[in-house]
This record gives C-alpha cells, structure tokens and sequence, in this order.
C-alpha cells in the first residue's frame, strides 16, 4: 500500500471566473491537479480533497448552500476518495484530516489548490509539523492579488513569495511536470 496521499485543498468553483472570488491562473492550476490526481489514482496513491464552507450563511465567500461550494468539475472525488469539510484555513484544524491520513499510514503528502497564501500555506506547514514529508506543486496552485499598507502586491508575487518561504523549510516545491517523472 502506498504512504503517499494528494490533498487537494479548495478547488472549489467560488474561485474559478463568475463565482465570488476568481483567482489568477485558476483554471491552469486546476488543470495541473488534475494531472497530478490522476497519476495518483493510477499508482494507488490516496487522494483526499478539501473543501471550505463558511459558517454563516451570509458569509462572502463559501456560503452553504452557494454553488461556489462545490468542488469544480475538473477535480471531482472518485468513488471512496475521502472529503473533508473544513471551516478555517487550517485543512487540519478541527477535521479528521491527520486521523484520515494515519488511518492510512501516510507518510508523505502532496499538496495541490487554493489559494497559495492561505489554505495551501497552512495545511503545508502543518503537514511538516506533523511530520509528514510535504511536497507542493507549485503550478498546481493559484491565488490573487492582495493589497497591503495601501500597495497591490500582484498574485504571482503572493505565489512566488509563498512557494520561496514554504521552499526555504517546510516542504519540496516543485512543478507538475516533475512530480509526474516520479
């Protein structure tokens, strides 16, 4: 059995174009997971998916009951592929994410999704302080602009400036092409 899972953290359409919060590169970071994802399956890896719903019905973003909840189309479970529902950026916090992954005896993760600066950000770190060796695939990720003491800090710099800091000690960062040559 492998030790290897993919967690894929929010693709969910709230990001792709039409929804409440498109990001840059959405649609070809997704296209990458996908890639990833199935060469996942093929090799008998676990892929596990991760999606936010807000609490409140009224939030901006991942309201219950929204289509922007769903997991886009491009990245849909399988049949018996677990899902976690989660409420904070954390993909750990307060889930079965960790129980699900040692249930399974995982050992090492690979993370793909949304939005590189939060959600990937905190599950990586986690992920490394649990002690599982972590992998992001870069490409296979996306997130946006963000405004910062009254600057716009373009979405591939947020990406790159999150890739170098996981990069620098929490987790390998590589592309989709060379996680596939594995």
């Amino acid at each position: 059995m492998s030790k290897r899972a993919v967690i894929a953290i929010d693709i969910q359409n709230e990001y792709f174009p039409g929804c409440r919060m498109p990001l840059v590169g959405i649609e070809q970071a997704t296209e990458n997971a996908a890639r990833v994802i199935e060469a996942a399956r093929a090799k008998g890896d676990a892929v596990i998916h991760v999606r936010h719903l807000s609490k409140a019905a009224d939030a901006p973003i991942f309201a219950p009951g929204t289509a922007g909840i769903e997991i886009n189309a491009a990245v849909q479970p399988a049949d018996g592929e677990k899902v976690i529902t989660k409420n904070y950026v954390n993909s750990f916090r307060e889930t079965d994410l960790k129980a699900t992954l040692d249930a399974k005896g995982i050992e090492e993760v690979v993370i793909v999704g949304a939005m590189s600066h939060m959600c990937v950000e905190g599950a990586s770190r986690a992920a490394a302080d649990f002690g599982y060796k972590t992998t992001v695939v870069h490409d296979a990720c996306a997130t946006r602009d963000l405004e910062f003491n009254g600057q716009t800090v373009a979405a591939a710099q947020v990406h790159d400036a999150v890739m170098a800091s996981l990069a620098f000690g929490y987790a390998e960062v590589t592309d989709t092409v060379s996680i596939l040559s594995r």
